[in-house]
């Protein structure tokens, strides 16, 4: 909830750019948005509760980003995947990432045939509007880095030759935190490619009976309530909405005490980050404030709209040191400190 000086104060200074043309993203907005309520509406009827994971994931879709999502084992997190892909009649494929799994089984390989004496291509389980890599910890590097390519160019190359991938294309990964046992620590270059991290917790004991008995009866399955062309039409009207130039600096200037804390007077923290955020991580902040204020109904980004979603974004995109793992503090907390450590416009 934004307060209201906080919030007239920003209708203020969209003021700044026009009246006509603030009116005319807000009424776009407005009406580009009224899909959201839908699809978080069909969404609950068939997963209880996690809405702040779906919201997050819609995020990530609406950007044109992929998702990391992290949560124990049993918490929904492949059905809330298969659901959102079934209320947007978008195409969906499961990989089950193995410590077996070869790259060819993710992006496709080339065929021959003896009959024509050619070679044909045949495309992997990547070619979907959404791609759930489910437990990807559990392949190794070379197979991970076969996503490399797709997340970040939207295409793959199979037999040296170069193919787009369906638009819109999000990964949606999951892992398990707890396990140790037959995974592997994603690299760096590909754990900076997901937009957002999202952290799944353990429901409330009343989201709990209700899972219990929705899971134990007559399963709902979601229905039709959008489509892919309301997402890229979305996407288009993201980048109309305003942000003025104190949020574009407020942005700049917590990533940029991600990685010199001490000089806004947060020393102690230089110790513990041993690497700090990078530009990704400033044009994603920006880009998931805006959808964010999208799903507020809302032409204009407030700094609330950067603290909402500061966590998903930076998290795991700043690396602790030994002092900071032997201490226990989590990232968390380490973001927790830079927000506050910055003055809100």
């Amino acid at each position: 909830m934004i307060a209201a000086g906080v919030q007239n104060s920003y209708i203020s200074d969209c003021m700044l750019i026009g009246s006509e043309e603030v009116a005319a993203v807000q009424e776009k907005v407005a009406s580009a948005s009224i899909f959201v309520d839908k699809v978080f509406q069909e969404v609950g009827r068939v997963v209880v509760g996690q809405r702040y994971v779906i919201e997050r994931m819609i995020i990530g879709l609406l950007c044109g980003g992929h998702c990391l999502i992290e949560g124990v084992p049993g918490l929904a997190k492949t059905l809330a995947v298969k659901t959102l892909a079934q209320t947007f009649s978008a195409s969906f494929q499961r990989i089950q990432f193995t410590p077996d799994l070869l790259p060819a089984d993710i992006v496709g390989t080339t065929i021959y045939n003896m009959q024509t004496s050619q070679f044909t291509r045949k495309r992997g389980p990547v070619f979907a509007n959404l791609v759930l890599a489910d437990e990807i910890n559990r392949a190794p590097a070379k197979v991970q880095s076969a996503l490399l390519e797709a997340m970040e160019e939207a295409q793959v190359t199979i037999g040296g030759e170069s193919e787009a991938l369906p638009d819109p294309f999000m990964v949606l990964a999951t892992q398990n935190p707890i396990e140790q046992q037959g995974t592997y620590v994603l690299p760096e270059a590909q754990l900076d490619r997901f937009m957002l991290m999202i952290r799944v917790d353990y429901p409330s004991a009343s989201e709990e009976r209700a899972i219990m008995d929705r899971m134990t009866g007559e399963r709902p399955v979601a229905s039709i309530v959008s489509s892919v062309e309301e997402i890229l039409a979305a996407r288009r009207i993201l980048s109309e909405i305003h942000v003025s130039d104190s949020i574009r600096d407020y942005i700049v200037a917590i990533v940029h005490a991600s990685r010199n804390p001490s000089e806004v007077g947060l020393a102690e923290l230089s110790s513990l980050i041993d690497v700090g955020a990078s530009p990704r991580a400033s044009i994603y902040l920006l880009m998931a404030a805006r959808a964010h204020a999208f799903l507020q109904h809302r032409g204009y980004v407030t700094p609330e709209d950067v603290k909402a979603i500061g966590l998903d974004v930076l998290g795991h995109r700043i690396s602790l040191g030994y002092e900071a793992q032997a201490e226990g503090v989590r990232t968390d907390e380490i973001v927790r400190r830079l927000f506050e450590s910055i003055a809100v416009p």
